[in-house]
């Protein structure tokens, strides 16, 4: 018998001699050895985080630049910069719903780029293409958690084909990861705690106010931050 090591020290997997005949039943071993290195994290990251462990991270937000869109300018600066961009993070915010049967349209897209943050206020129609072109770019990677309810709502509203876009939880349960939303996510690859207090505002008011204005913006920029993250940990092939 054989023995070939994984880069995991603790799995060993023994193949047969490659006689005749063997090749199937090497190649299931070899499939499960490969799958085991899939799932292998990098030293350092643990697959899970504990509440207390998450209290004792600082807290990190948004201090950067956040346009929220209301002029064709800032439209055009916004497309602009997120044309030039290979990595946006994505997210969209809804008004909740307190009602049984009640349901609502999302009221926010918002993308991170490098330089800011944009946030599209999806009752103005003039963003509409804009938002389907970002969307549809295959050369834009749009980083998000749970992106997959975010583009069935936003169909609901527009139409386009999305490309390119990422959804960081999926990546994270491939690699073994018990918990997969955003701040959990955040907890374990940043090592910080994201605020939750404006999730449950109203995201339809016509005019935002400044915490609603963070949060968005600190939930699309971490989105980005994590996919870079993972990137650079070689976990996102």
């Amino acid at each position: 018998m054989a023995q070939v090591r994984t880069r995991n020290r603790n799995a060993v997997a023994c193949l047969p001699d490659f006689f005749a005949g063997a090749w199937p039943r090497a190649g299931l071993i070899l499939h499960g050895m490969f799958n085991a290195v899939q799932n292998e994290l990098p030293i350092g990251i643990t697959p899970s985080i504990s509440r207390e462990a998450m209290a004792q991270l600082p807290m990190r937000r948004y201090e950067g630049r956040v346009c929220v869109v209301t002029t064709r300018s800032e439209l055009n600066d916004a497309l602009d910069d997120l044309r030039q961009e290979r990595v946006v993070g994505f997210d969209t915010e809804t008004r909740p719903a307190f009602r049984k049967g009640e349901r609502y349209d999302p009221a926010l897209a918002q993308f991170a780029t490098a330089r800011a943050v944009y946030l599209f206020q999806l009752r103005r129609v003039d963003v509409i293409p804009g938002l389907a072109e970002v969307l549809s770019a295959p050369g834009i990677v749009k980083a998000g958690v749970a992106v997959a309810r975010d583009l069935l709502e936003l169909k609901n509203m527009f139409a386009f084909a999305e490309r390119n876009v990422v959804d960081l939880g999926v990546i994270a349960r491939r690699r073994g990861l018990g918990q997969t939303g955003l701040r959990n996510l955040a907890g374990i690859f940043l090592a910080c705690r994201v605020a939750k207090g404006s999730r449950t505002s109203n995201w339809a008011a016509a005019t935002l106010t400044p915490a609603q204005i963070n949060y968005a913006a600190t939930d699309a920029w971490i989105c980005r931050e994590l996919y870079l993250r993972l990137q650079a940990l070689a976990l996102t092939s």
